[in-house]
């Protein structure tokens, strides 16, 4: 059973992972804006899957026989400017949820709740690969000036992405 200090702080990641799909989405609109379908592809790519990050932890709550809560989910940006402060923006989100990840695992070590540690800890792997991917992705926009032929290549890049439900393997 979850102690409630855990159950709450499981549940506002859940609002997070939703605001980042949501966030995620929005970046996808955005960059058909701008004529990018292959961006646009893996922003709703990289939608879904936080949307799955959210599942996992909706899922965890009721196995450990909590109360999942959900609210209001904050509105999100729908300009970004260029290609590559969009990627910043996204590493910074990134960022953010890394921080957060890592906050749960200190509320988890603080509870001596070893179920959740070790559950937290794919999210801990998860979010490293996160960051990484897109600091790849901004380091090739930076080589390119992020126009021209060099982000048309990038674009096409970009749209291969398939989505995978990482999530279901423990």
């Amino acid at each position: 059973m979850l102690k409630e200090k855990m159950e709450k702080a499981l549940n506002e990641q859940i609002n997070k992972e939703l605001f980042s799909s949501y966030l995620y989405l929005s970046m996808s609109a955005y960059s058909q804006t701008l004529g990018l379908p292959g961006v646009a592809s893996w922003m709703k790519i990289q939608a879904q899957e936080e949307l799955t990050h959210a599942n996992k932890f909706f899922d965890y709550i009721h196995e450990r026989n909590g109360k999942v809560t959900l609210t209001a989910i904050d509105a999100v940006d729908n300009e970004f400017g260029s290609v590559t402060n969009m990627f910043k923006k996204v590493l910074e989100h990134e960022q953010f949820v890394s921080e957060s990840i890592n906050k749960l695992v200190d509320i988890s070590i603080e509870l001596s709740d070893h179920a959740t540690r070790s559950m937290l800890m794919w999210f801990v792997d998860e979010q490293v690969e996160e960051e990484a991917s897109v600091q790849d992705i901004l380091d090739q926009l930076a080589m390119v000036d992020a126009k021209g032929h060099g982000l048309f290549m990038i674009d096409k890049d970009l749209s291969t992405r398939t989505f995978v439900d990482n999530t279901q393997a423990k």
